[in-house]
Parts: C-alpha cells; sequence; structure tokens
C-alpha cells in the first residue's frame, strides 16, 4: 500500500501520459493519484494561489467511480482518471463559477459547458477551478477579483493570464492537465512564462457553449500541459463539433496525437517555416531573441527549411484587437446586471432596477473590466462605430490575408510566445498600455481564428525564467503545429532534460 501512495505521489511530478498509463496498469488507482494531488495542492496553495474552488469530494467520488468501471472491465478513454483544473470561465454544474469577479460570487450552474462535460465522460477527474483575470481581461491574473496567482518559478512574479491559474497549476505539480480560454493570448502567455504547452486551437473547434463569453468572435477553449503530447490528448477529448455552439466547425478534429506521437520521432524534413518578421526586435528581451534564434537553428537541424516571412499588418494587430475585444466584451457583459443571478445590491422595489443595476455593477466589476466596457461602449457608438470598430474589423481583414499569403509559401509561422520573460507582480498593473504589449504576440493568431501552440525552449539567461516558442498553423491544421511542438520538445529533451520537469524550482511542501 506504501508503495502504490509513494507511486502516486511521484506521478505528481510526471506527466498526464505516464499517469495515464500507471492508471491503466493498475499500478495506481484514481483515488490514490487523485488523492495524491489533492495533497499537493494543500502543501503549496498558500504560496501560489492557482485555484479559487477546490472541489475535493467530488474529485474523489469521480475517481471511485473511474476506479469502479475500470475493475468491471469497462472500456475507458485514454485520460480516465487523470485529474484536471478546469479555468473559472467554463460553468460547471454544482461548483462555483465566478469568472474571477465578485459580480458572479456564490453563483452555482445547473448546468457543464460541453468541455467540462466532455471532460467527465471521458473520466477525467476534476479538482476544481482555476484563478483568472476578472472575465479574462488581462495578461498577469492580477485583476482577479480574489487575488493574484504566483508564478511557481518565482513567487514574486506573475503566471500570466488570463489564465495564470490553469497554468500555475500545472507549472506547481498540483494538476497535470488545465483547460484554459485564449481570447488573446490567454492559454499561450501563460504557458510561455510558466515552462508549460499551452494551445490555442482553431476558432470553433471545441465548443464554445457554457464559455461565459468575453469577445464571442475571440474565445477559444484549450489545453494546457506539461508536455506536447499531453496537450494533445487533452485536445483529442474536449475538440469536436457541438450543436449546441453554433459557430462550431462540423469536421473531424485534427490528428494531433498522432501528430505529436510522429513530432516526436524528431524528422521536420520536407517542412516548411516562416520567421515572422515584425515579431521580434525592439521590446524583445535579450534572452527571449536568443532562445528564440536558438530554437528555429533546431528547426533546420531537425529537417525544416526555414525563411523569413512579412505579415506588415501584424502591427497594428494590437490596436485592432483592443477595439473588438471591449466592443464584443461590452455587448457580452450586460447580462450582469444584479436582477437575474449573482451580485444585487440593492432593491429594485425600493431603489429601481436602473439604480440595481448600476450599483451592482459598480460594486461588482473591477477596474480593468469597466475601462474596457467603457472603450467598448464608445467604440459602438452613434457616430463613432465605422471610425474605429469599423476600422478594427478591416485591419482584421488585412491580418487574415496576412496569414492566407504566408501560408501558401510556408506550412507553419514561429514567433516568441511573449516578448519578455515573467515581470515582478504589480509593475504593470497599473500601466494598461505596458500590460496589453504582453499580448503583442499571439493577438494576431486570435485575430485570424488560426491555431497557436507554445511550447517551452529552455530559460532566458539574464533572468533564469522560461521562454516559449510560438508555432502557428492555418485554420484546421492544428496538428501542425503539434507535429513542430513536439519535435522541437523532443530534441531539447535530448539535449538538456525538459525545461519544466528537469529544471523548474520546488516549492515548499508544507
Amino acid at each position: 500500500m506504501a508503495e502504490r501512495v509513494a507511486a502516486a505521489v511521484d506521478l505528481t511530478r510526471s506527466t498526464a501520459a505516464a499517469t495515464a498509463a500507471a492508471l491503466a496498469s493498475g499500478h495506481v488507482s484514481a483515488v490514490e493519484v487523485t488523492e495524491a494531488h489533492l495533497d499537493r495542492i494543500s502543501a503549496v496553495e498558500g504560496a501560489v494561489h492557482a485555484f479559487l474552488h477546490v472541489a475535493a469530494d467530488r474529485a474523489l467520488a469521480a475517481a471511485r467511480r473511474v476506479d469502479a468501471r475500470r475493475a468491471a472491465g469497462d472500456a475507458l478513454g485514454p485520460l480516465a482518471g487523470v485529474p484536471i483544473a478546469v479555468k473559472d470561465v467554463l460553468v460547471t454544474e454544482g461548483m462555483p463559477t465566478t469568472c474571477g469577479s465578485r459580480i458572479l460570487e456564490g453563483w452555482i450552474p445547473p448546468y457543464d459547458a460541453t468541455v467540462v462535460h466532455r471532460l467527465r465522460e471521458a473520466g477525467l477527474v476534476v479538482l476544481g477551478k482555476t484563478n483568472m483575470d476578472e472575465f479574462a481581461m488581462g495578461s498577469s491574473t492580477e485583476h482577479s477579483a480574489y487575488g493574484p496567482t504566483r508564478n511557481p518559478w518565482d513567487l514574486d512574479r506573475v503566471p500570466g493570464g488570463s489564465g495564470g491559474g490553469s497554468a500555475a497549476a500545472v507549472a506547481a505539480y498540483e494538476a497535470p492537465l488545465a483547460v484554459g480560454t485564449d481570447t488573446g493570448g490567454s492559454i499561450r502567455q501563460p504557458a510561455a512564462v510558466t515552462g508549460t504547452v499551452g494551445a490555442k486551437p482553431t476558432y470553433g473547434g471545441v465548443s464554445r457553449y457554457g464559455l461565459v463569453a468575453l469577445a464571442s468572435s475571440l474565445d477559444q477553449a484549450g489545453p494546457c500541459g506539461r508536455t506536447v503530447a499531453d496537450a494533445a490528448l487533452l485536445h483529442a477529448v474536449i475538440a469536436g463539433h457541438d450543436p449546441l455552439d453554433s459557430t462550431s466547425i462540423d469536421a473531424p478534429v485534427p490528428p494531433v496525437v498522432a501528430a505529436a506521437a510522429r513530432g516526436c520521432e524528431g524528422d521536420l524534413a520536407g517542412l516548411r517555416v516562416g520567421v515572422v518578421r515584425e515579431l521580434s526586435g525592439e521590446g524583445y528581451q535579450p534572452g527571449v531573441e536568443q532562445r528564440f534564434t536558438e530554437a528555429v537553428a533546431l528547426l533546420t537541424e531537425l529537417g525544416a527549411s526555414v525563411t523569413e516571412v512579412s505579415c506588415p499588418h501584424f502591427e497594428y494587430g494590437l490596436a485592432a484587437y483592443y477595439l473588438i475585444l471591449p466592443s464584443e466584451c461590452s455587448s457580452n457583459l450586460a447580462r450582469f446586471d444584479g436582477m437575474r443571478y449573482g451580485l444585487r445590491v440593492g432593491d429594485d422595489e425600493v431603489n429601481g432596477a436602473e439604480e440595481v443595476m448600476a450599483r451592482t455593477r459598480e460594486a461588482g466589476f473591477g477596474e480593468e473590466v469597466i475601462r474596457r466596457i467603457i472603450l467598448g461602449t464608445y467604440a459602438l457608438s452613434a457616430g463613432y462605430y465605422e471610425a474605429y470598430y469599423g476600422q478594427a474589423q478591416k485591419v482584421r481583414t488585412l491580418i487574415a490575408r496576412d496569414f492566407a499569403a504566408a501560408f501558401r509559401t510556408v506550412d507553419v509561422l514561429v514567433s516568441p510566445s511573449t516578448p519578455v520573460t515573467a515581470f515582478p507582480l504589480g509593475e504593470r498593473v497599473d500601466d494598461p498600455l505596458a500590460m496589453y504589449l504582453n499580448d503583442l504576440c499571439t493577438i494576431p493568431s486570435n485575430l485570424d481564428g488560426g491555431p497557436a501552440l507554445s511550447v517551452p525552449v529552455g530559460l532566458a539567461p539574464e533572468s533564469g525564467l522560461p521562454v516559449g516558442l510560438q508555432i502557428m498553423a492555418p485554420a484546421m491544421a492544428d496538428d501542425r503545429c503539434y507535429l513542430v511542438g513536439a519535435a522541437v520538445e523532443a530534441a531539447l529533451d535530448d539535449r538538456r532534460g525538459h525545461p519544466i520537469l528537469a529544471d523548474a524550482p520546488a516549492l515548499p511542501v508544507a
């Protein structure tokens, strides 16, 4: 018994694939693995604050069901019994969903998002809900109404955002897998600064039903993991057509698991890689540039042909995004009015409905959310719509054309995932423009809708903090991202050990 418990504890620092194999072989049980991860959460959560809600009892009950099914000889999915954390922007039946906001404090949804439903159907064990910037508006998880998450590599630094809780949970060995959402980089940017793998699937490739909307034309749920193979396994579980989502693509899921396996063989012969000229240079940390340059050289060593590609309208992506996103969020967040669910300040019979709405929103929304609602409402207002929102949509079209032109000559595009490594907590929280610049590299793929993945490529020499390589592909060619990411990862594993599994500093255990 002690040996099985020790094995389960060891698996908390391993991969989801290794955990799944140990479960399938009977070497450990789902309950033992879940208990080990709950113990890890108890040990480090005080330092990291990755979770907003830990559902220990429900997780153990789910693990017992998996063990019972396995004992009965039922056919189970490849990740059955593997623990997972879920970003608190996806609704969960019987479990709080706050979106990191006071305005939804205490709300218990009556249904599961399609992504969560698919996780449960596949036998994954949901450990709880992870911290995030309020309504996914932020790049550091400092805009959460419930306090910031800290980067496991350096507890005085940010874990990225808006999905810093999901990335930090994986990096801190609290969960082998997590689900995030990516509107302008909220999966890839946290992955880059925490040394984990994060993928934004093709828009429409993963259902948005039950994903609390920030910007409906940009939001996309996706996987977070410690390896490219782990992310691919989770991608395959949550992806696929959903009739409950009108933007869901009715097409087969790209063969991401097979692509990751093929990439591990380390042969990229015949693959054409384009280095985006506009996503480097001034404003990029030297250590980020150094590791990116080394990763590009590695791609050549693996057999890929590498050329520089210009995407001239990418430089306008940040400006266009910060008109389109606020416009859509000002519309989507109008539903939070204190009249139907969540926070309610005042009594409409005494104060009147309009005053209740105003008081509730003033008390419930944080400064960054209010800032973006005001920007979006202005951009959509009469007399300004075409000058701001309309022009931003035209720029979005030009960016999509840049991608289309690039993909006529190359198979994938690459860039750094972020211009800088994790910065200190508090450094940019009062400087919105500096904060927005963290998503400079990731925003174009959201505007285009194509898939993109961040994979760790080592540590910046000057800081000892993780650096990510971003890989972008055409719509529904998600498998190309996994192919290239897995090849780079495997080559780095051979040379110096996996950047997170080998190099991550140990967190306090008590």
